[in-house]
């Protein structure tokens, strides 16, 4: 089922000359309204999402979510869900959520397919024991060690596949981490060998990033 796309996209390809509007119609054309088969089993592989979400004002936020393959709980064709869990406490994204349902959640295997999947819909926020009653079989720990507070459940509007062009493979290493955000010992530890690492401004101003 392939979409249309907004007037102003519409616009910008008749501004940028000849084919674009044509491009853009291959592209409709390969958008569903639900995941197909193949990109539910893609999900199911996959260890780390992108999740980017705005306020009601329009601020964006992308945020990194990860877990165990299978972390993001395709519910049906048309839902997916993914665990919250306790963390710095600041709830960027939920927070927007709340205010502004629309999120956009992409996905790259950069290990064996190089693809990536987009899926673009509707969020609302569900506590973990409320799903679960109706949900038994929810995942309980797609993360070692930690048990999912509440989820995000995202009913998909759009699902389109990102081409493997620019997609550049990399090799998964061993690895162990049993700290979190909110291990403030751990975390001001890290914090500061990462200031110590970045260039010094010259500029006396202490917002100022390069």
């Amino acid at each position: 089922m392939g979409q249309i796309g907004t007037a102003g996209e519409g616009r910008l390809q008749i501004q940028h000359g000849t084919g674009t509007a044509e491009r853009a119609a291959r592209f409709y054309a390969e958008v569903l309204d639900r995941l197909a088969p193949a990109m539910i089993d893609f999900v199911g592989r996959q260890e780390i999402a992108f999740v980017a979400t705005a306020d009601v004002a329009g601020e964006c936020d992308n945020s990194l979510r990860a877990g165990a393959p299978g972390f993001l709980h395709v519910l049906d064709p048309t839902t997916l869900a993914y665990p919250e869990y306790r963390g710095n406490g600041v709830m960027a994204s939920l927070d927007n959520i709340l205010e502004n349902p629309h999120v956009g959640i992409t996905l790259v295997d950069f290990v064996h397919d190089l693809v990536g999947l987009h899926t673009n819909g509707s969020a609302r926020i569900v506590e973990d024991e409320v799903l679960r009653s109706e949900l038994p079989d929810l995942p309980r720990d797609s993360v070692p060690g930690r048990t999912p507070q509440r989820w995000v459940l995202v009913d998909v509007e759009e699902a389109y596949i990102h081409c493997r062009k620019h997609i550049p493979r990399m090799e998964p290493v061993p690895h162990h981490r049993n700290w979190g955000t909110d291990d403030a010992k751990r975390t001001r530890r890290y914090d500061r060998a990462a200031t110590t690492a970045l260039p010094q401004s010259t500029t006396t101003s202490p917002s100022r990033c390069f």
